[in-house]
């Protein structure tokens, strides 16, 4: 049980760094997962520190690619609503009109 304390805490932890863009905290979070040695979030904490400075900037900066995103999820959805039905120019037409 103690292990699973110790997981809820950590997570709780990187929730919490999160929210206010607190990304200068994170490696003493990666240190204190590290100390734990939690299997569970060691393949996380392996992944976040491939690319550290990419985590860290966007825990810390504020802006966001969620408007980019939301777009190319959109013409994503229309080109799987098309796939098979029309060549280019219908999908084509149905971007850049919606």
């Amino acid at each position: 049980m103690p292990e699973l304390e110790a997981l809820t805490g950590h997570v709780r932890a990187f929730g919490k760094t999160l929210t206010p863009l607190q990304g200068d905290q994170l490696p003493h979070w990666i240190k204190a997962v590290r100390a734990d040695d939690l299997p569970s979030l060691r393949t996380f904490v392996n992944g976040l520190e491939r690319d550290l400075a990419a985590v860290t900037a966007g825990l810390t900066l504020p802006w966001s690619s969620g408007v980019v995103e939301g777009h190319v999820n959109r013409i994503k959805m229309i080109k799987r609503q098309m796939y098979g039905r029309a060549g280019f120019d219908l999908p084509r037409k149905r971007v850049l009109l919606a």
